[in-house]
């Protein structure tokens, strides 16, 4: 691997974000459109909140097996080794001095910081409660989306955002029996802390590919994974089961490398806030994750909930295609890799 500057690497180019060509009809000239770059970027980022669902269920799987910072430690060391392998197949180059502040931010809050502070959490705390933190997380990522990037949601959006946040917080409450568990100011830390890696991460995706954010952060933590391995481990009882292995596996190579990669690529091509929002359904997967692979019984209300939600996703995604579209319009562009 060698230095490099990754914002300005062979290969990448100043263009509208989500914009591609195509002819006008009857005409033969080129004109922009949106559809594809933006249906491609919505489907990563569902596909990145899919693989998040499953988290808390694989999480309580694996405590089965290790304690929680056993499991913490093993699963970034396990999703680092995935990343440097790739990182070293494609020889990719090394992110330029200035993107490391980033990085180390989507290191503390991504990689670090939500796994440790759910995992601490899910010791006292239901997955159905915990999915109380998600949310909230749309919301807050939005917000910090907003400040970050400069991007500037409709009123309309943010309407549709908070009604999607309090239907999602109202619902996951009622679950959990409307009580404050042990373990909530945990959870109310790793909203925080994910809100700024989501958000740092969606920003550096725009001038490096999604998967080596991920990587690069995943390899910045690996020497501070390993030698918590190698504390936690002789500490923590170990007792292997097939479900705390298969636990591990997913949020090491399902959450944290292969979902954080196509959600970062996603944010890229629909932005911060906009991306954010589809995670309004998470809580719900989460929910629906409980119920069949851990025997956690779910409110009747759920389909309601699912049908709010949906809603308000559509609302998020049509205000923030047309707030991008008015964004290009008056000119603005960003350099993305080609």
């Amino acid at each position: 691997m060698r230095a490099q500057d990754s914002a300005t690497a062979t290969g990448t180019i100043a263009v509208a974000i989500g914009t591609e060509t195509s002819p006008t009809p009857g005409t033969g000239a080129p004109q922009h459109t949106v559809k594809a770059p933006a249906r491609r970027g919505s489907l990563l980022a569902a596909l990145g909140v899919v693989a998040f669902s499953l988290t808390f269920p694989s999480t309580a799987w694996g405590l089965e097996s290790f304690g929680p910072w056993s499991l913490v430690a093993l699963r970034s060391t396990l999703a680092a080794v995935i990343a440097g392998g790739f990182l070293l197949a494609v020889r990719a180059p090394v992110p330029a001095r200035r993107h490391w502040g980033g990085l180390a931010v989507v290191a503390g809050g991504v990689v670090v910081g939500f796994p440790l502070l759910t995992t601490l959490a899910l010791q006292t705390s239901t997955t159905s409660h915990a999915a109380v933190v998600v949310g909230l997380l749309p919301l807050t990522t939005a917000v910090l989306g907003s400040l970050r990037t400069g991007e500037r949601p409709s009123r309309t959006f943010w309407a549709a955002a908070l009604a999607g946040a309090a239907v999602v917080i109202g619902f996951t409450v009622q679950q959990s029996g409307g009580a404050l568990a042990p373990g909530d100011l945990y959870l109310f830390g790793a909203l925080l802390v994910c809100a700024a890696g989501y958000t740092e991460g969606g920003r550096l995706a725009r001038v490096m590919p999604g998967w080596q954010v991920v990587g690069w952060a995943l390899i910045l933590c690996l020497p501070l994974a390993l030698a918590g391995s190698a504390v936690a481990l002789p500490l923590e009882p170990v007792h292997l089961t097939a479900h705390g292995i298969l636990g591990l596996v997913w949020v090491a190579a399902g959450s944290t490398f292969f979902g954080l990669y196509v959600w970062y690529k996603g944010m890229a091509e629909i932005g911060v806030p906009r991306a954010s929002q589809l995670q309004l359904a998470q809580p719900l997967l989460t929910l629906a994750w409980s119920f069949l692979l851990l025997g956690e019984e779910v409110s009747a209300a759920a389909p309601l909930a699912a049908v709010a939600v949906l809603v308000c996703i559509a609302a998020t995604q049509r205000t923030g295609r047309r707030g991008r579209a008015a964004q290009r319009a008056a000119g603005e562009s960003a350099p993305v890799r080609s």
